[in-house]
């Protein structure tokens, strides 16, 4: 009996040590970890889309917690509203950001007979864009255009992008796209852009952009397809507000720089801009007016009249 108290007693004792050492054991190494980072991860929605340069929302909410400055940090899926509710838990300033969203700039229809691509070999490999892009240029004459196989579809979390079967392009949905940027870095063609939406007129967001990425030279780009920039420049001559550029022969329009006036649009002659709004229509050319008549022509008129009877 005597045996069994001892063993109790000698068990008791080292689990009393070994609590112990636990304790400082836990309190040496213990990471403190800010309570503010759990209250801006609660605000914060949690899709973990990495659209804000972190690998998730916790992530997000350490560095803005411990950011002096969070100005130059957004969560795209939040936007504005969240940026403001984490700006009160910090007590800090967050500057307005524009909603944005993505945009595909092809508009090389591969499929029917309203095609501006031409197929030019069929593709029979893997279903995948990264995959396809790797061994050939594609399989249109268009070696910058979109491929059609869906890897932005695979990748966006909100169902915002689907692939059209009758025109082979992928095509964003405007009203669940949050400007992840997920399916911008998918695309191994690099024609997705995250742009801003645009002013607000009459309930509708105008924006305008070059549905292009064709670097070729115009000849070549016309080839290729029949709605492709040719560089020429129209566009960026008839801007009054220097938003349009050339750069590599293809035409892009500076978000912060674009009002939207529509005047680009109809300057274009391969219709290669796009806007979600009509453009104004283009005023006719006046007519050539007739030279009023000088006092040297009608005196020389008036003697070679001959004279009357």
């Amino acid at each position: 009996m005597e045996a069994v108290f001892i063993t109790i007693a000698v068990l008791a004792v080292l689990g009393c040590v070994a609590a112990v050492i636990l304790y400082f054991v836990s309190q040496k190494f213990k990471v403190y970890e800010d309570p503010k980072i759990g209250e801006v991860e609660e605000v914060l929605p949690g899709a973990n889309c990495g659209g804000c340069g972190f690998a998730g929302c916790h992530a997000m909410a350490e560095a803005l917690a411990k950011a002096d400055d969070i100005s130059a940090l957004s969560c795209p899926v939040g936007g504005s509203a969240v940026m403001s509710q984490v700006a009160a838990i910090l007590g800090k300033s967050v500057a307005e950001s524009a909603p944005k969203l993505a945009v595909v700039r092809c508009s090389g229809c591969t499929v029917g007979e309203n095609a501006n691509r031409q197929k030019t070999l069929s593709y029979d490999g893997a279903k995948s864009c990264a995959i396809a892009s790797t061994h050939f240029a594609g399989d249109t004459a268009c070696s910058y255009g979109c491929l059609g196989l869906g890897d932005c579809v695979k990748v966006c979390q909100f169902n915002a992008i689907k692939v059209n079967p009758e025109t082979g392009l992928a095509e964003v949905d405007e009203a669940k796209c949050v400007a992840c940027g997920a399916c911008a870095k998918a695309c191994p063609k690099q024609i997705i852009e995250i742009r801003d939406k645009g002013r607000v007129v009459k309930d509708q967001a105008r924006r305008v952009w070059v549905s292009c990425v064709n670097k070729d030279k115009g000849a070549v780009a016309m080839k290729a397809c029949k709605s492709s920039c040719i560089g020429c420049g129209k566009c960026a001559k008839v801007c009054k507000f220097e938003a349009i550029t050339i750069e590599g022969n293809v035409a892009h329009i500076d978000n912060d720089k674009c009002k939207a006036c529509g005047m680009c649009i109809n300057e274009c002659p391969k219709k290669a801009i796009l806007a979600t709004f009509e453009p104004p229509v283009k005023p006719a050319p006046k007519p050539a007016e007739t030279p009023a008549p000088t006092e040297q022509k009608v005196a020389a008129a008036e003697v070679n009249k001959p004279d009357q009877q």
